[in-house]
């Protein structure tokens, strides 16, 4: 492999209709399922600010190296060994780890970037879409899953909660269906995203050249609504019959009637107590019981606390909760066990949801900036 091969992001422009040209940017670590480094998020931001500023380019595409993942998550190794250094040398400061406070500050940022931004982005969500995945992905104007699709949120395996604007993503879903997925880390099919709004088209992997060479097609305006309307199009076009319901979907009066108790320990126990016997609800209710307690708690106090908080706002929040998580919270030993030792056994503190209540959370919301120097303070401004 050559040394632009080897880069951990790809990009490339294509030549189109209308004298226009497509942006495609490509995640370019199969081998750690695209695995989102600090060194991608500010590679990706940017040549996103340079294409948004860039007349010619009508149209920008996010995907990922491989057949398996679109991205699965963020570099949570590089996370763990910045954790323990600051934990050795200055236990409890939030603001200590250097490496923690870049990586959320600039990935948060680009995620809102997306969020924001002016032209049209296609995402294309083939294989796994998870944690920092679903942080491209949420923003894009353009969300399209693949039959072999699974998006999840699973940061209660790992200590930490749904991030990257995961608290305003999850808090909008119908019926509180997003507190279920950030309790139980469940996986979503294709047919679950469009259901519950976390994609907008569904097309099969094998006619993915077939959409490319359309979009080569296209007379482009560089007008952006007007170009939204043509990909819009193009993609509707490749879209196969309707997917059967998937598990979600199947079980939505039960995972509504589960979620809309009043306090945390009750949709707990409603969760724990949904029929056995199904694998897709089985796999939930094992992963809850596993899960860090912290998380389940964080996670039920973003989305309250979001519901009627600004994007921006959301993210200046999920800002200050992250950089808790990673001085004192049960994020490193998540990582540990999973990632690090693999010895699946995660130690956590609180080990119990009765230990972590409403008063264990509050510190983890202290913020230890003011308003005006906060590193996403600008967010918003714009």
């Amino acid at each position: 492999m050559n040394e632009a091969t080897e880069a951990p992001v790809l990009f490339e422009e294509r030549a189109a209709g209308g004298g226009a040209r497509i942006g495609i940017a490509t995640l370019n670590a199969p081998k750690t399922l695209n695995g989102l480094s600090l060194a991608m998020v500010d590679l990706l931001a940017e040549r996103l600010d340079a294409w948004a500023a860039d007349e010619g380019v009508a149209v920008v595409v996010l995907q990922g190296a491989g057949e398996k993942a679109f991205c699965a998550g963020g570099d949570l190794h590089s996370l763990y060994r910045a954790m323990q250094a600051q934990r050795a040398e200055r236990p409890g400061d939030v603001l200590a780890n250097a490496y923690a406070r870049d990586f959320f500050e600039r990935e948060y940022r680009l995620d809102y970037r997306i969020h924001t931004y002016p032209k049209p982005v296609l995402v294309w969500g083939h294989g796994i879409v998870m944690g920092g995945g679903m942080g491209l992905m949420a923003g894009a104007s353009h969300r399209v899953v693949t039959e072999a699709s699974r998006l999840a949120m699973p940061e209660i395996g790992i200590g930490l909660f749904p991030d990257v604007g995961g608290s305003w993503v999850l808090s909008r879903l119908p019926a509180r269906t997003g507190l279920f997925l950030a309790l139980t880390g469940a996986q979503v099919n294709a047919a679950d995203a469009l259901f519950l709004g976390l994609a907008d088209h569904l097309v099969e992997q094998a006619r993915k050249d077939e959409v490319f060479a359309a979009l080569a097609a296209v007379e482009w305006t560089r007008r952006p609504d007007a170009d939204a309307a043509r990909l819009t199009g193009v993609l509707r076009a490749h879209a196969p019959a309707a997917p059967a319901p998937g598990p979600l979907r199947t079980h939505f009066d039960a995972v509504r009637d589960a979620c809309l108790h009043a306090s945390l320990h009750e949709v707990v126990a409603a969760i724990q107590a949904l029929p056995e016997g199904d694998a897709w609800l089985d796999r939930a209710r094992a992963t809850l019981a596993k899960g860090a307690p912290g998380s389940a708690r964080l996670a039920w106090e973003l989305q309250r606390r979001c519901r009627l908080l600004s994007l921006a706002e959301v993210f200046r929040l999920e800002a200050v909760v992250a950089l808790h998580c990673a001085a004192h919270g049960d994020f490193a030993e998540g990582i540990r066990a999973l990632l690090v030792d693999k010895d699946q056994s995660p130690r956590w503190n609180p080990a119990t949801l009765d230990a972590a209540d409403a008063a264990w959370a509050a510190r983890f919301f202290d913020s230890p900036w003011g308003q005006t120097d906060h590193p996403l303070a600008d967010l918003g401004a714009e």
